[in-house]
Order: C-alpha cells, then sequence, then structure tokens
C-alpha cells in the first residue's frame, strides 16, 4: 500500500480572498507544498532530482470540493503517491478540518521531465520505489475539460512576470488558476464557489511572453482557456453552487 503523508496548516490572511475563504491557487500551493514535504521525508526532493536533471510536472488536476477552508482554520492534508506505471504517476490529496471532516479531494497525475530538453522520460525505479505505489498498467483517467465552443468568450492579457516562474522554470500552475479565476466578476464570484474542477496543462510558457485567458460562462459552469503564441497552454471546467 502506497505511503501517505500528512501534515498541517493555518490558513493565512493572505491566503484568502474577500469572502475570507482560500483561494483555489493557493489551495494548490498547499498541496504542492505538502507533496515536497513527503519528497524531503523520503530523502528525493527537489535538489536530490535536479542532481539527476529532472523535475515533477503536474498534468492535470480533478479537484472535488465540499467546503472551502477559511482564513484562520487549521486543516490537515494527507497525500499518497497512489500508482504509477512507466511513465506517469498518479497522486492523491486529502484536506480534512480539525473534526476529520473532508473539505476538499484533489486527485493528479504527475510525469517527470527532463529538465535540459524539457520533454517527459520515464519514471527511474530508484526515484518512485520509495512511495510505495501500486503498478498499474492503466492509469486512471480523470475528467477532461471542456472546450471553449462561443467566439463570445470574454478574455484578457497578461504578460508572464518573473514572480510568475518557480523553481523549475516553468509559470507555477497556481498561476494559471489566477487567471482563469481572474476571468470572472466580482459579482459572480461573491456568490458562488468552486464545487469540482478539472484543469489540464498542455504547453509550458515562459517568461515574458503574452497569454490570454479566455473564459466561457453556462449558468454554474465556467470554462477556461490559457492561450499563448496561438498555443493551447492550460484549460479547465469549473462547476460552482451558491455561496
Amino acid at each position: 500500500m502506497a505511503k501517505k503523508f500528512t501534515s498541517e496548516h493555518t490558513v493565512l490572511y493572505y491566503e484568502g480572498d474577500v469572502t475570507n475563504h482560500v483561494t483555489i491557487a493557493m489551495l494548490l500551493n498547499m498541496l504542492i507544498l505538502n507533496s515536497e514535504e513527503q519528497n524531503i521525508n523520503l530523502g528525493i526532493d527537489h535538489h536530490t532530482l535536479a542532481e539527476q536533471g529532472v523535475g515533477w510536472v503536474v498534468t492535470s488536476y480533478d479537484i472535488q470540493i465540499n467546503k472551502l477552508p477559511k482564513v484562520d482554520q487549521t486543516i490537515k492534508i494527507t497525500t499518497s503517491g497512489t500508482y504509477r506505471n512507466k511513465m506517469f504517476a498518479y497522486r492523491e490529496f486529502w484536506v480534512r478540518d480539525s473534526q476529520d471532516n473532508l473539505l476538499v479531494k484533489v486527485n493528479s497525475i504527475w510525469v517527470l521531465i527532463n529538465e535540459e530538453t524539457r520533454k517527459v522520460t520515464r519514471l527511474p525505479e530508484e526515484i518512485v520505489a520509495p512511495y510505495e505505489s501500486e503498478v498499474v498498467k492503466k492509469m486512471p483517467k480523470l475528467p477532461r475539460p471542456n472546450k471553449i465552443l462561443t467566439e463570445q468568450a470574454n478574455s484578457k492579457k497578461y504578460q508572464v512576470r518573473y514572480s510568475d516562474i518557480d523553481f523549475n522554470g516553468h509559470v507555477n500552475n497556481s498561476k494559471y488558476l489566477d487567471w482563469m479565476i481572474d476571468g470572472l466578476s466580482m459579482e459572480f464570484l461573491l456568490k458562488n464557489q468552486p464545487s469540482k474542477i478539472a484543469i489540464r496543462f498542455e504547453n509550458e510558457v515562459k517568461y515574458g511572453q503574452l497569454v490570454t485567458s479566455e473564459v466561457e460562462i453556462n449558468d454554474n459552469v465556467t470554462n477556461h482557456e490559457i492561450l499563448s503564441n496561438g498555443n493551447l497552454s492550460a484549460s479547465a471546467t469549473i462547476e460552482w453552487k451558491n455561496n
């Protein structure tokens, strides 16, 4: 059975929004921190991987939200590298409150990339064995985001800043969520909270590039695309419920 790792975190004021709930971008950062803490615990953190010229990259998330954590709330985040095959790793996250109620459940797919070529590489046994993941031939599939079908989608443009780049040399995944959510009005965001999110990352965005965030709103569902140089960089479908 795959090893699990749990850490506690108290939601800080700058991790929340005007409704006093944690933002989705900050929630993703908390999950990444939790997974890196497990990596450190197992002796295979990003410094160790960098020495081998590789690094972990998330390709997709499936996020189920029962209740968003609030500022000053202490939460428990548990992660497990549940499955793997030759090329992909499947990691789960559970976010619970102090009474052990499940607030958020996240499934994710990861790959290792060669830092020089930026191409996906096979998973070396010495890197993945410590997680004790179940080896599977067929990896569970995550929901794919819907495509934007209308030409009337709202759009905003952004330039990738130095602060948007993480230690892997590419745009931090949470930034895509910031760009996507920013395409919605404050009125919409004050009235609604996300309940389900399917997000997929396609092509890396580099420092200095211009990106366009497009959003299509269909009642309680929003479809999002991040475009750069005419290429799809990331897409997401978010289901919303009344706040």
